[in-house]
């Protein structure tokens, strides 16, 4: 019997559900999963929302008798639905830091601390755990200093070789490059694309990271189409939505791996200094303009889920 496009796909590659939904995640079945603040407040906003957000009320006041405030709460919340993640897949879930520290090294470090010390207090399995970060240089210079701690790294909202380099080299044990939303800056601005962006940006990413010898691993996110996903193929890790996911499982064909890793000696990357960072960043406006885009839309949602509990603590008095 054929297999179907996504058995085809798992032969090269790790599949990860792009969702907080877990009866979806029951469903599709994935190895690792995946959520970011977008998520965690569609999740908030669900039939399951009250029930959830009210345990994790309950939960921050027993973690810290003295008095929860809201950037506790929605980290409990945010463990809270790891947790129930962690217990649904068999592999990683990966955990986000409040996007509004994205330029504090420092807070990010320390928040990071705080969200594997709930995992613990929860009784999940916090070695299965990864902090999420945006990649910014605070960011990357915050995973440094998590990963030689023993805690693992996804670093994300990853739109340029510069951002993956860095992270590479300060031994991320993640990446996850946006495939869609460089498609989508790039489509806005010429409707006649005869190439896709995303997917060249993205292969861009991996082979120079293989060519280096990188242990990162490389995990394309943020997809329009099965045929992004099929151009991907091999890729270490993807990160699908479930409405893509069930499409690929519904199709038949043959996909044909795109990328593997390299057989060539490794060629070191000369370090990447923080000046040349910046400057790599700043002379792409897609790139620039990607990751400050995103990084305000995980801070509006962290913001709403926020004035969830805010809510909640007014209807409770």
């Amino acid at each position: 019997m054929q297999q179907n496009k996504r058995q085809q796909l798992e032969q090269w590659t790790t599949v990860v559900a792009d969702t907080g939904d877990l009866a979806a995640i029951q469903a599709l079945q994935p190895a690792d999963a995946t959520t970011n603040p977008s998520l965690l407040l569609a999740v908030a906003n669900s039939s399951r929302g009250a029930e959830l957000l009210t345990k994790a009320q309950q939960l921050a006041n027993q973690y810290q008798p003295k008095g929860a405030d809201n950037a506790l709460l929605c980290d409990m919340f945010t463990a809270l639905v790891g947790s129930e993640l962690l217990a649904t897949v068999p592999g990683l879930v990966s955990t986000e830091v409040d996007a509004q520290q994205s330029f504090n090294r420092q807070a990010t470090i320390e928040r990071a601390r705080r969200l594997m010390d709930i995992y613990t207090f929860l009784g999940a399995d916090s070695n299965r755990v990864l902090i999420k970060i945006a990649a910014t240089w605070e960011g990357i210079q915050a995973a440094k200093v998590l990963e030689s701690e023993g805690i693992h790294c996804n670093l994300t909202l990853i739109f340029h070789p510069a951002q993956a380099i860095a992270a590479a080299q300060a031994n991320a044990f993640l990446i996850s490059p946006f495939v869609g939303r460089i498609l989508d800056w790039y489509h806005q601005r010429d409707n006649a694309l005869r190439t896709d962006p995303g997917v060249e940006a993205v292969t861009t990413i991996y082979r120079r990271l293989k060519a280096m010898g990188s242990n990162t691993v490389v995990m394309g996110a943020s997809f329009r189409s099965v045929a992004q996903v099929e151009a991907l193929a091999g890729c270490d890790r993807l990160t699908i939505s479930p409405a893509l996911l069930e499409e690929l499982a519904t199709q038949q064909g043959a996909i044909t791996r795109q990328l593997a890793p390299a057989t060539t000696p490794p060629v070191a990357e000369p370090l990447l200094a923080e000046a040349d960072f910046r400057y790599q960043l700043n002379q792409c406006p897609m790139s620039s303009d990607l990751l400050a885009d995103g990084i305000r839309r995980f801070i509006a949602d962290q913001q709403q889920l926020e004035a969830l509990f805010h809510q909640q603590q007014r209807s409770a008095i």
